[in-house]
């Protein structure tokens, strides 16, 4: 019998339309190997087992089958974005245990395509931090469970790098989908803004949180994305040689990049130029300022998000967060900061298309308690491995992470490639190179 577990969802969109398989079949596939692993990768806040199969029934009974981009695919939802019948909990106690009414305006869009929601995933408490764990759980990385998957988006990141989905939504307010990307081995994008609907939080973090998708190939990266998309917000771009910058320093300073993702950017830069791009080491010229920028703007979308909340049911690291962020919230609120760095980076890619970086400084913490530890304590482990996402959500530009090369420990690396507004095809484009030329494990191996 053909197993659907471990295809992409662009094999099994064709298969399901083609009626080589049912949509039952897929999701019923899918569920038994949720059941089966996630005791042990934690990527799921709930299941929504007997729901999926009736909806994957409805999915096979539609007149419009045949024409369907995602027939039957299974897909993981991060639990930040509302699903209809199910609580929406944010990782948190302090959130209510309520019903939604209404699906988000993505899921929808990704049901309407065929996609069949399996469940919600677990995220760290308001989506704050880059490791995933607390009340509903703790996910860890499918290559290494000894490690965290990453954050915010860590359990459907979890979800993908396993084979427990094909694809999943998720999205991105300061890395939240490129750490867990990199960390387990998948491609992502976080598009620029306006591409995709937000409606993230309350304010998607003054606009800097974008949803996308998690995916193990590129295909089903811009597969996804197109579902998700505003159609007129996805130019198509004139392929050919780019324009690449490559840089290899952290933009904070006093953070460092480990030699293996270091090494992953490099090696990367060797097969574009020989892919026939022009490739050059340059710095994009990142204020002194920045890290004050992030931080500022990162703990100011907390204080909004835990504004409507019982304090006393919020973690600790949280209620400092967002105590934090309520002394920024004017400066940030004015957008200033953001558009000066806007300013200042765009001569940079005026010069360069493409900007190429390591995707995260080094490997990821250990999958522990972060949510019982105290705040400066997450913020530095935070920063010291992910200092190279937030820039581009300050910017609102499109940026990916792509897998390339592995750790010592045989864990994915990966790079980051982020582009001007509206180029988002562009990046896609350079990433299926990359892929093409040096492919990638797709799923870990938990069998």
């Amino acid at each position: 019998m053909t197993s659907w577990v471990g295809r992409t969802a662009v094999e099994i969109a064709a298969a399901v339309r083609e009626k080589q398989v049912t949509p039952r079949e897929v999701v019923a596939e899918h569920l038994a190997r949720i059941e089966r692993l996630d005791g042990r990768i934690g990527a799921f806040r709930t299941v929504r087992a007997a729901a999926a199969l009736a909806e994957a029934d409805e999915v096979a009974a539609r007149a419009d089958l045949a024409e369907l981009p995602l027939a039957g695919v299974p897909v993981a939802v991060k639990d930040n974005l509302a699903v209809r019948g199910e609580s929406t909990r944010v990782g948190s106690a302090a959130t209510p245990d309520t019903p939604a009414e209404a699906d988000h305006v993505t899921v929808a869009r990704l049901r309407a395509a065929g996609a069949v929601v399996v469940g919600l995933t677990n995220v760290p408490e308001l989506c704050v931090f880059g490791t995933t764990e607390g009340v509903h759980g703790t996910a860890r990385n499918p290559w290494d469970t000894s490690r965290t998957a990453g954050g915010s988006s860590g359990g459907s990141a979890a979800a993908v790098a396993a084979g427990m989905t094909p694809i999943a939504l998720g999205n991105d307010g300061m890395g939240s989908l490129r750490i867990p990307a990199a960390n387990c081995g998948l491609v992502t994008i976080k598009p620029g803004h306006g591409v995709v609907p937000a409606g993230i939080g309350d304010g998607d973090w003054f606009g800097m949180s974008e949803n996308g998708p998690l995916a193990t190939t590129v295909a089903d990266a811009r597969l996804m994305l197109a579902v998700l998309a505003d159609a007129e917000a996805l130019p198509a771009l004139d392929p050919g040689a780019l324009r690449i910058a490559v840089s290899l320093r952290s933009p904070l300073a006093g953070v460092t990049v480990a030699k293996p993702y270091a090494g992953a950017a490099q090696e990367a830069a060797g097969v574009l130029i020989r892919a026939g791009h022009q490739v050059r080491r340059a710095e994009p010229p990142y204020p002194l300022s920045l890290g004050v920028t992030s931080l500022t703007h990162w703990t100011a979308g907390t204080a909004v998000d835990a504004g409507s909340l019982d304090p006393r049911l919020l973690t600790r690291r949280t209620r400092v967060h967002a105590a934090i962020g309520r002394r920024f919230l004017n400066k940030v609120r004015t957008g200033s900061a953001r558009e000066e760095l806007r300013q200042r980076l765009e001569p940079f890619f005026a010069e360069y298309d493409v900007l190429l970086t390591p995707a995260l400084a080094r490997r990821s913490p250990e999958a522990a308690p972060w949510h019982e530890r105290g705040w400066l304590r997450n913020v530095l482990a935070n920063t010291n491995y992910s200092p190279l996402t937030p820039p581009w959500n300050l910017t609102g530009w499109p940026a990916m992470a792509v897998p390339f090369g592995t750790l010592p420990s045989g864990a994915p690396t990966s790079v980051q490639l982020v582009g001007r507004p509206g180029t988002e095809a562009q990046l896609l484009r350079l990433a299926q190179q990359l892929e093409e030329l040096r492919p990638w494990r797709r799923t870990a191996p938990l069998d």
